[in-house]
């Protein structure tokens, strides 16, 4: 199994939680299975070599894009993506921007089961979380469609939720 790790980094936060990701995964699979990409680095059609896709993306301002993740949206929306496994993390700010927490996350999850990708990695919306509203919530408000960090005001907590997920991501794709 191939696994490609693409993620977009304004700030370098999103790239520490992507490497800390490669580095859990491939302690968990005890090999290097796991490439590290920034997605303002190559071209969007590389994800075509993967069987297995995490994809890294921060929500910025009021509910907007990371500017490398925008840059290639188009892109993105192009691609066939049927028959890939896809897991999607993203940073966000849940006091600063309680009203749009995650939200690209929800926006990169929808484009890219537009595009056939079969998601996994689901995240529970917990006590732990605070926040008005979000695009990246599951119909029935249970789960984030990915794993949800808040560096800004929950970093204390982001390397057991790294850990828990990366454990999860190996039970769903085995």
């Amino acid at each position: 199994m191939k696994i490609g790790l693409f993620y977009g980094s304004t700030t370098c936060y999103t790239e520490m939680a992507a490497e800390k990701i490669q580095a859990r995964l491939n302690t968990l699979f005890d090999a290097p299975i796991v490439e590290l990409f920034n997605i303002k680095d190559v071209p969007v059609t590389d994800m075509l070599n993967f069987d297995w896709l995490i994809l890294g993306i921060s929500t910025w301002d009021f509910g907007e894009l990371q500017e490398d993740w925008e840059g290639h949206w188009d892109d993105v929306e192009g691609l066939n993506l049927s028959g890939k496994q896809v897991s999607i993390f993203g940073l966000g700010d849940q006091v600063g921007y309680a009203e749009w927490f995650q939200d690209a996350v929800g926006m990169l999850h929808d484009v890219v089961v537009a595009c056939g990708a079969a998601p996994i990695g689901y995240w529970p919306n917990s006590e732990e979380y605070d926040f008005i509203a979000s695009k990246a919530l599951t119909a029935d408000k249970s789960h984030f469609v990915g794993l949800a960090l808040d560096d800004e005001g929950q970093y204390e907590l982001s390397d057991n939720r790294i850990n828990a997920w990366c454990e999860q991501l190996l039970e769903e794709i085995s």
